[in-house]
């Protein structure tokens, strides 16, 4: 099912666990109010779907599983207690704006089949088209990528792609992507405009996030699907309150890749 061209812009929101955490031990109320509320505030000018990590921080606020099996095994069972209250979070939150949200849990895998492209594609079309927001994860239980590597930016990408979206916004723990030669001499200087993604990948760190697990090069592995699909995608700053609004009013720095 095509996405129509006279209906409201799509954008797809990534926020991992260090957004929604505050970068704290636990998921952030006061953070998921925050983002219902731009939602909302933004919501006749976009139709939001939204990439949420943080099903297995949000089961370690209250679950200690014994490490019997590989690390692995362990965050699989981790996801599959926390999956539900990370939406009952979500739920809560974005009731409170008067918005509807659904649950969606895919995985890589689902999109080497076209069958199943098609069926994500025509499912979410018609959530939209009915005022609901999909919540999507990956399907931790039955596949590994996500936390092993990607912390759900690739899967974003992926998911932006196919519904074409006009705008995907990855809400991170920086200001976007910083200049090495800044870095170095401790000082962070945004790259604000990125054409050329060889270049870009000279300044990249390969350092992770203290809950998520994927950091700045899962986001150019990103960005090259993005590119290549023809959306444009923003690195900006989740931690910051009203950050969706403040990128959109360009007011505060992130990185763009066009």
């Amino acid at each position: 099912m095509a996405k129509d061209k006279s209906a409201k812009k799509r954008l797809l929101l990534k926020v991992g666990s260090n957004t929604l955490t505050q970068e704290s031990d636990a998921i952030s109320r006061e953070k998921l109010a925050d983002i219902a509320k731009q939602v909302a505030q933004l919501k006749e000018e976009y139709d939001f779907i939204i990439v949420s990590s943080g099903a297995v921080a949000a089961a370690k606020e209250f679950v200690k599983l014994q490490d019997t099996e590989t690390n692995i095994v362990v965050k699989q069972a981790l996801a599959s207690i926390g999956q539900p209250y990370l939406m009952r979070l979500f739920h809560e939150a974005f009731s409170k704006e008067g918005l509807l949200t659904s649950q969606c849990l895919l995985s890589y895998a689902d999109f080497d089949n076209e069958d199943t492209q098609q069926n994500i594609s025509n499912t979410i079309t018609v959530l939209l088209d009915n005022g609901y927001i999909p919540i999507i994860n990956e399907n931790d239980t039955v596949a590994t990528d996500e936390i092993k590597f990607g912390d759900n930016d690739k899967l974003a990408a992926l998911t932006a792609s196919l519904l074409q979206v006009d705008l995907c916004v990855i809400a991170t723990n920086t200001y976007g992507i910083y200049t090495k030669e800044s870095m170095k001499k401790g000082i962070p200087e945004t790259i604000q405009e990125v054409t050329d993604l060889e270049e870009l990948k000279m300044e990249v760190s390969d350092a992770k996030s203290s809950h998520g697990t994927g950091g700045m090069t899962s986001k150019i592995q990103a960005a090259e699907i993005l590119q290549k699909n023809n959306v444009e995608l923003w690195i900006v700053n989740g931690l910051v309150s009203d950050f969706l609004l403040l990128s959109c009013s360009n007011r505060n720095n992130f990185t763009r890749v066009i």
